[in-house]
């Protein structure tokens, strides 16, 4: 304690928030991947299920029920087995996914978060070079449990169609984790190694995709860096015994540590998605709007610790090279577990 104490004090003297008054540079330094993400609704906003997914137009539904936003976007991005004829842009993804929603009755917002201010006039795309691509695909019915849901499992194995069929991914390279006795179960475990799966195999060049449909939550901020008051969360299968998966575990395990160079889109269909990836940047599909802005709300400080930021700052100066290898120091001893512990406990 006494250590991360002096590193805020270090912090704060070599002011490496003169670096961060740049959101940009900022968000850089914090997130090196391209991430993209795609949710359903804002964070106070809840998601919905489709009790028939006919009416959109999916692949084979026999029936199925389908969460509104993995359908709304497959209705367009791949209506009857097809891809759209002409390239669309982001915004014209979303704004006609908010078309399709609002004609089923739905309130939801779509929008798009990311790592890096995108045109959304541009054309979308999930694929970009030549490298690997990689999937993740969560689907929680929550089986034989209080609010059970009905279309999760069609989620996945329809995106899992179109990112086969459309995207050229191959079998192998997709995980699915679904509650259905066949496949992985969608554990905090399991969903959490294969996010860490992700980043560990993923270089410069990759695709990645990651889709959830699922329950979302909101649980209390435990560390200051929601403006709201509230952590954004996933719930998984076994969230009664593991707990929910907050959003800073996802941003330190998947979102911050992903290589430089590795595209990623995502697709969180759940409640309360809006900012579950904590990206700086947001277009909403509100028909009011057609740029993406920065999200001045999101603390970097708060999810990386000053310790990060102070190295950063120092690094990125120049001139520094005392401070910096003095603070590489003290952060090796703390990493490296340096001084013992008699009590075999660490704060």
């Amino acid at each position: 304690q006494q250590v991360l104490r002096t590193l805020h004090i270090l912090a704060t003297v070599w002011g490496f928030n003169n670096m961060a008054d740049d959101f940009d540079t900022k968000a850089n330094a914090a997130i090196k991947a391209e991430v993209r993400m795609i949710s359903g609704c804002h964070d106070a906003q809840t998601s919905a299920d489709v009790s028939n997914v006919g009416s959109f137009q999916l692949p084979d539904p026999a029936g199925r029920a389908g969460g509104a936003c993995t359908s709304s976007l497959l209705n367009v991005l791949y209506a009857d087995h097809q891809a759209p004829a002409e390239n669309l842009s982001w915004v014209d993804t979303l704004r006609q996914m908010r078309t399709i929603l609002k004609g089923k009755g739905f309130e939801q917002v779509p929008q798009l978060t990311s790592s890096r201010m995108i045109d959304v006039n541009e054309t979308m795309e999930i694929v970009k070079g030549d490298g690997a691509k990689r999937a993740l695909l969560i689907g929680i019915n929550y089986v034989g449990q209080n609010g059970e849901l009905s279309g999760c499992h069609n989620d996945v194995l329809n995106i899992k169609e179109y990112l086969m069929d459309v995207q050229g991914f191959e079998e192998e390279n997709i995980t699915v984790l679904m509650d259905d006795g066949v496949h992985h179960e969608p554990t905090r475990d399991n969903i959490i190694a294969g996010y860490r799966r992700l980043v560990a195999e993923s270089v410069d060049g990759d695709t990645v995709f990651c889709h959830y449909s699922g329950h979302g939550g909101r649980l209390a901020d435990d560390d200051g860096d929601e403006d709201d008051g509230y952590d954004e969360t996933l719930i998984p299968v076994d969230f009664q015994s593991a707990g929910q998966i907050r959003d800073d575990v996802l941003f330190s395990e998947f979102v911050h540590p992903m290589a430089e160079g590795v595209t990623v889109t995502c697709l969180m269909d759940c409640c309360h998605s809006g900012t579950v990836l904590d990206l700086p940047y947001r277009f909403v599909a509100d028909g009011e709007s057609d740029v993406m802005v920065p999200d001045e709300s999101v603390d970097f400080t708060g999810f990386l610790g000053d310790a990060f930021w102070l190295v950063a700052s120092a690094a990125g100066s120049g001139g520094g090279g005392g401070l910096c290898d003095c603070i590489m120091a003290i952060l090796g001893a703390i990493l490296g577990g340096g001084g013992d512990d008699d009590d075999g406990d660490s704060d």
